[in-house]
């Protein structure tokens, strides 16, 4: 027989909720919670359809937060199968969002069930915070749902979210706080001249060019205990106007930080405007903030979820911060403490994204037993 949790992660990958569409799967969600007693308030903000869902009054609130959009599938012919027909095949559940991360969101489901069933009466509240814009420019989705939530003056007390985290094998790695990302567009100006006469043009390439090398080698910070150092980039220069005997007039660099704890976003942005300054540079600098780190020491909830991952697979998990942005930067500004679990990542945003059969219903396990852990 088919497993719950199995068979609604496929009803949901079924929806072809490509960012911001959501294509019905909330709806599904709250045909379930509904029934279990919860609360359900739809949320729409432009394209983006929200989900909050409350069950209880009282504190401790432990939240499972996800999101039901879903990457553009690539080209089509090149899947297996139909990257919207769920498909088992060499134990192996295909399509898109397998793994990021209607599993993650049917596990919360089912587990939240059989917790329920067995401790109806059980401390504090249970929410779901579910979103269709957080593979898109995340402007309408969780943001906007932690800003009502802090309005009206609901206080979370712990959070899962369920983006795809474990490594090799599930339980693995749990994510307690993600590096902060912030981009420069540096316009470096110059004089456009006939290259055969460089005394009567400026080149903002060659202007730019020391700046830029110590940018390159600034030490920004050392991280932390829970953070590598934080890292500055250039992702692309481009200056010229095509021809080969014409000076550009000005060079247009873009650059990102990937930034820890250790470090603010103003205090980096004033030690980049110290350098270029220092080199006498004339520029523009426009700056984009995507997102400011969040770090969740170790706590309450991580060893209520390591316990829960120890019980079920005998791993003992590690906590990391690495890779990109995630909705927990927002939520983290409304609850002290939020971790990241789900199933491995290594197919994600890929041509026949999948997740191992064997790891679906452990994973739902590990959900019910942090509940049991956190709420009984």
């Amino acid at each position: 027989m088919m497993s719950k949790t199995l068979a609604l992660t496929e009803q949901l990958i079924a929806l072809d909720s490509v960012t911001p569409e959501d294509k019905g799967c909330q709806r599904t969600l709250i045909s379930l919670l509904e029934p279990l007693g919860f609360h359900c308030e739809t949320i729409q903000s432009g394209e983006v359809t929200n989900l909050w869902a409350r069950r209880g009054t009282t504190q401790p609130l432990v939240v499972f937060a996800g999101h039901t959009d879903v990457v553009p599938t690539g080209p089509v012919t090149q899947w297996q199968s139909a990257p919207f027909v769920p498909t088992q095949r060499d134990g192996k559940l295909y399509g898109r969002g397998a793994a990021d991360m209607k599993t993650s969101i049917a596990a919360f489901v089912v587990a939240t069930e059989e917790f329920l069933a067995v401790h109806p009466q059980h401390q504090g509240s249970i929410g779901f915070l579910i979103t269709s814009d957080e593979e898109g420019p995340a402007t309408d989705g969780t943001v906007v749902v932690c800003e009502q939530l802090k309005a009206r003056g609901e206080q979370l007390d712990y959070c899962i979210v369920g983006e795809p985290t474990s490594v090799d094998q599930l339980g693995d790695t749990i994510k307690n706080g993600r590096r902060g990302t912030m981009s420069g567009k540096l316009i470096v100006k110059g004089v456009q001249g006939h290259i055969a006469y460089p005394q009567l043009a400026k080149n903002p390439i060659h202007l730019a060019a020391p700046a830029l090398a110590e940018l390159v080698a600034e030490v920004w910070d050392q991280g932390n205990d829970y953070y590598l150092p934080t890292s500055w980039q250039v992702s692309n220069i481009h200056a010229g106007t095509g021809a080969s005997n014409v000076i550009p007039g000005e060079a247009v660099i873009d650059f990102n930080f990937r930034f820890s704890t250790a470090s603010t976003a103003e205090g980096l942005q004033q030690r980049v405007h110290a350098i270029l300054d220092k080199h006498g540079l004339s520029y523009e600098l426009k700056w984009t903030i995507g997102g400011h780190p969040f770090l969740t020491t170790k706590g309450s909830l991580s060893d209520a979820l390591a316990a829960a991952i120890r019980a079920e697979t005998g791993i003992e998990t590690e906590l990391s911060t690495t890779g990109g942005t995630s909705d927990g930067r927002f939520i983290a500004k409304i609850c002290p403490q939020v971790v990241e679990f789900g199933p491995p990542n290594a197919s994600i945003h890929k041509i026949d994204e999948h997740i191992e059969l064997r790891y679906i219903d452990p994973l739902k396990n590990i959900y019910r037993r942090t509940l049991e852990n956190l709420l009984t």
